[in-house]
């Protein structure tokens, strides 16, 4: 059964690909991103309360203009059919 997914965002400029890796609090976490870079992330204001981050999630990171390697800003979370779909592609290898 193949599931329909319609157009998945994909990271653009300087968004890479991360996985959730630890809860660290206050809103924080700690993701591995696509790059080989560990960042400590937030979710910025206007998505908290829309975007609700576990451990093991598959998210889209942009890097801040200052601290870049080790800070950024999580920006978007894919659903578990489009992870699926992102592997098939050979666009995710986290």
């Amino acid at each position: 059964m193949e599931i329909k997914v319609g157009k998945i965002r994909i990271p653009k400029g300087n968004e890479v690909f991360g996985l959730v890796e630890a809860m660290l609090g206050a809103g924080r976490s700690r993701v591995r991103c696509q790059d080989n870079k560990i960042r400590i992330c937030r979710v910025p204001g206007r998505l908290r309360r829309k975007m609700w981050i576990k451990e093991n999630c598959i998210v889209i990171v942009e890097p801040w203009k200052i601290q870049g390697d080790s800070r950024g800003d999580i920006i978007w979370k894919y659903t578990n059919a489009q992870i699926a779909s992102l592997r098939r592609k050979k666009l995710l290898n986290l």
